[in-house]
């Protein structure tokens, strides 16, 4: 499983998003891909507003603000 986390500089939101995902990282094993919205245009336009964005293999399933205990229920399924 990729878990893609949509994210740019300077985002305490981001962040904090990272942390949670790593922490999860010890429950379920998934890599974690950072997409930096400011370097990808398709990206910032997609996002740009709503970061942090979290995509499971390519599917948005979470946006801020990030409820970690559904976006846990989501990578353990």
């Amino acid at each position: 499983m990729i878990v893609t986390l949509y994210t740019k500089a300077d985002c305490g939101l981001c962040e904090e998003a990272a942390s949670m995902l790593k922490r999860l990282q010890r429950q379920t094993h998934f890599e974690i891909e950072y997409v930096n919205i400011e370097a990808d245009a398709r990206a910032n336009e997609l996002y740009g507003s709503r970061i942090p964005v979290i995509a499971v293999d390519g599917e948005e399933v979470a946006a801020a603000p990030l409820d970690e205990k559904r976006v846990t229920a989501i990578l353990l399924r």
